[in-house]
């Protein structure tokens, strides 16, 4: 059986790289399936922006936003190599609120901004990729 995504990436702007939650519930499948996705953004090993699209975000189960912490720190030194920083779009207070627990679990290893608009997160992220 096919499971919802809990959300999309997008790489084909690459290095601009845009994660889309869906605003699905996460499962154990969707949700191991968005952290494989994300490691296959460091596949080519080059430098890399992520806008993370948290618009349509739910708010993940408790085992899964340990899941996201702990793949920060399993990948903390890819992250610290190849990505020049991470943009999330969070309007919601409540999806803000969990990103900071997710953060207060494990760091975030490299520079991050939140924004309410896509296109300023967009932004953001290319002026990062424009640093040395």
């Amino acid at each position: 059986m096919k499971t919802t995504p809990y959300a999309r990436v997008d790489q084909t702007a690459f290095p601009l790289i845009t994660v889309t939650f869906t605003g699905q519930k996460s499962t154990n499948a969707n949700f191991k399936a968005y952290l494989k996705d994300l490691d296959d953004c460091y596949f080519a090993q080059q430098k890399l922006a992520i806008v993370f699209d948290a618009s349509k975000a739910v708010v993940p189960m408790i085992s899964h936003q340990i899941l996201q912490a702990n793949w920060l720190k399993d990948n903390t030194s890819l992250m610290q190599d190849y990505c020049k920083g991470t943009a999330y779009v969070i309007p919601n207070k409540t999806i803000q609120w969990v990103l900071k627990m997710i953060f207060l679990l494990q760091k975030q290893p490299v520079p991050y901004e939140v924004f309410s608009t896509y296109k300023d997160a967009q932004v953001w992220c290319w002026s990062q990729l424009q640093k040395n």
